[in-house]
């Protein structure tokens, strides 16, 4: 952790001081700026990269504050009376479980301004949607009741900084209600990716967006002309490649990939769905992630002519919907077994449709051969030959889903044996099982 760290506690303990003293008759000495030693720490390369103002520094510290000290704020105005809940004019809350002093915005105008009209109008505008503390999602305030003022929110530092302040490192979210979405990781590389010659330039076309594309908007100054975001369809039957495609995005350019969880996004109550929604796009924000909807017509499906209430509602979402994705900074994914599914609005504002179709007779063949580990062999069949992957390739149209499950099970039934032959007949059952999923009617190779 930074001793800056401690520098700016200090400096907020001074600046606490300094406004309460007088409200007892009392004198304290307006505090110096700190001067933080570069010591390479992320906060304090954080503290130094944004050039903040004294005044943006002391919310900072304001909002971290109590994180660092549980009894940060009591112990200073106990040094001034005895019972600090009857200080109303410092502001501050106290949490359910945390029992110790939370600062609002009533008190960030407080310390900064006191009963400077002008100046806790300014203080205020950093707590605007305009400022980069939301923009950046990096503090805000808390939503208060109807008809309440706004400053008396309480302050809260994006989780994420929390932990890159303290511990040096922020670990990925895990999955919760708050944050409905899991990382997509990929041991595979793009030589695993078996796809159509002309699928796969699309797909190196959007890898050299997400590499180059901050470059170009801010080097070549094409921010002014075009949205900073990009929004691409994948389309096309289960098991043609499109997750592992997202993946393999995501690994290749050092962003993590997140899966959205639809069936937990959408809710059948009223404006839940867009609060889930706002709170996902917010903590994607400026993470450079790659966010992926998978099934996404069960979100992004057509809208209906508006028969009753549900109807108006479900259109609301979908509209959105939409225009969260256009402002979203980052590369959005959006999956689909059927394009017509797909409403109209999000079509025209795609910048890429990129159709997975279901591999040709070549391309299963290259899937069989990628798909089994080194460490099998493979038992003769009945003439004396070994498995025929060009044979099965051709005879068994399969997905490159339904044959890793074939291969899977092939393996499985091996290993069950204690061996690592694996034979016809258990491929052959893989295959029969494939087809009973999808009600297909299986023949044999004869």
């Amino acid at each position: 952790m930074s001793p800056n760290l401690s520098l700016m506690l200090s400096f907020l303990a001074d600046l606490t001081r300094f406004r309460l003293a007088p409200q007892f008759g009392k004198e304290a000495a307006a505090p110096n700026a700190p001067e933080l030693e570069d010591d390479d720490t992320p906060f304090t390369r954080f503290v130094l990269n944004q050039r903040f103002t004294i005044d943006e520094f002391s919310i900072l510290a304001l909002s971290i504050a109590s994180h660092l000290s549980s009894t940060f704020f009591d112990a200073i105005v106990n040094e001034y009376i005895s019972e600090s809940n009857d200080l109303k004019i410092f502001g501050g809350v106290r949490g359910k479980n945390f029992r110790g002093f939370l600062p609002t915005g009533e008190t960030a105008l407080f310390l900064l301004a006191g009963d400077d009209l002008e100046k806790r109008l300014q203080v205020q505008e950093m707590f605007s949607t305009e400022h980069f503390f939301h923009k950046k999602h990096i503090l805000w305030l808390e939503d208060v009741p109807a008809g309440e003022p706004r400053m008396s929110g309480k302050i809260i530092l994006a989780p994420e900084y929390i932990e890159l302040f303290t511990t040096g490192k922020v670990t990925p979210p895990a999955f919760s209600t708050e944050f409905p979405a899991k990382r997509i990781e990929t041991g595979l590389g793009w030589d695993d990716l078996v796809l159509d010659d002309d699928v796969m330039t699309q797909i190196r076309e959007l890898e050299t967006w997400v590499r180059f594309n901050d470059r170009m908007l801010q080097d070549w100054k094409l921010n002014k002309r075009i949205k900073p975001g990009y929004r691409v369809l994948f389309h096309g039957p289960p098991g043609t490649g499109k997750t592992l495609t997202a993946g393999l995005l995501g690994k290749y350019t050092g962003k993590d990939v997140y899966r959205i969880d639809l069936s937990t996004v959408v809710s059948k109550y009223i404006g839940e769905t867009e609060k889930n929604l706002s709170s996902l796009f917010e903590r994607a924000e400026d993470k450079n992630w790659i966010l992926f909807f998978d099934e996404a017509d069960a979100l992004f499906g057509k809208r209906t002519n508006v028969r009753d209430a549900h109807d108006k509602y479900a259109n609301q979402e979908v509209s959105y919907l939409l225009q969260r994705i256009e402002e979203f900074s980052g590369l959005v994914i959006l999956a689909s077994n059927m394009k017509s599914n797909i409403d109209d609005a999000f079509m025209r504002r795609f910048n890429a449709i990129i159709k997975f179709s279901m591999p040709d007779a070549r391309e299963r063949e290259q899937i069989w051969r990628l798909s089994f580990p080194e460490a099998v062999d493979f038992e003769p069949n009945g003439s004396g030959k070994p498995l025929d992957m060009p044979r099965i390739a051709a005879r068994y149209e399969l997905s490159g889903g339904n044959i890793i499950n074939a291969v899977h099970y092939a393996c499985l039934s091996a290993m069950s044996r204690d061996s690592n032959i694996v034979t016809w007949e258990s491929v052959k059952m893989g295959i029969q099982r494939e087809f009973a999923k999808e009600g297909r009617v299986f023949k044999d190779l004869g």
